[in-house]
């Protein structure tokens, strides 16, 4: 499953749906809140071990964001990829 991320703040209950495999970007202003230094660190290091985490570059940037202030192994995507995600994955889910 795709899980597309917008909402900010991001409510645990969206991270604790998510299954071992599923795929989440973190998209507009969610992206603030995935930072190294946030209060979600702790729940998205254990996600990251199972799980693929992605931020759009598009949305970092805007927000200046720098690729080093993200949890480490949260990789970053283009629109390209962000693309081909959707097109891997039957189910995607938008949290709003």
């Amino acid at each position: 499953m795709l899980h597309l991320v917008f909402q900010s703040p991001i409510e645990l209950a969206i991270l604790q749906r998510v299954k071992p495999d599923d795929v989440v970007v973190f998209l507009e202003n969610s992206v603030l809140r995935i930072l190294k230094q946030g209060a979600l660190q702790p729940v998205l290091l254990p996600l990251i071990q199972t799980n693929r985490l992605c931020v759009m570059s598009d949305d970092i940037v805007v927000r200046g964001i720098s690729v080093d202030e993200l949890v480490l192994g949260i990789d970053v995507i283009d629109f390209d990829e962000l693309v081909a995600l959707t097109i891997q994955n039957a189910v995607i889910q938008s949290w709003t």
